[in-house]
């Protein structure tokens, strides 16, 4: 059953351990911050469990919905998926210069979601995902 929660519902759904999955047929996401970095759990990501335990908050993407997995083989997909979506984004930060990390999750996350939902996506929840200033991202926005 999907699920459509506020960012506190979906924050203390995290914290209780619930393990939830990002709905894969949908172009959402959710960007979860942690202590000194944020991670992003794009469609068919799972959530949630022990991974995000640690979470200090969220930030949905998109027109954000969670599913509960029907399976096991649901559960392993997720898993799978949040590797991949982990492994991206340390792809990104790998790039020694941060004026090209803002750019390329810039164009990641024009090739996912629409204007909208990356207007609505604050500088500093960008910068915290590649480890960047948020005025770099400003910069990197305004070209």
């Amino acid at each position: 059953m999907p699920l459509r929660l506020a960012p506190a519902e979906i924050f203390s759904q995290l914290k209780s351990q619930r393990f939830l999955l990002v709905n894969p047929r949908r172009r959402n996401g959710l960007i979860i911050f942690k202590h000194y970095y944020a991670e992003f759990a794009g469609p068919g990501a799972a959530v949630g469990g022990t991974v995000d335990v640690d979470c200090l908050g969220v930030f949905p993407v998109g027109d954000l919905e969670l599913l509960e997995p029907s399976s096991p083989e649901d559960r392993q997909r997720g898993c799978a998926t949040r590797r991949q979506w982990v492994q991206l984004i340390r792809k990104i930060t790998s790039e020694e210069l941060p004026e090209k990390r803002a750019k390329m999750i810039m164009e990641q996350f024009q090739h996912y979601f629409d204007g909208k939902a990356i207007a609505q996506l604050p500088d500093d929840t960008f910068a915290q995902l590649v480890g960047v200033l948020p005025q770099t991202i400003r910069k990197i926005r305004d070209i």
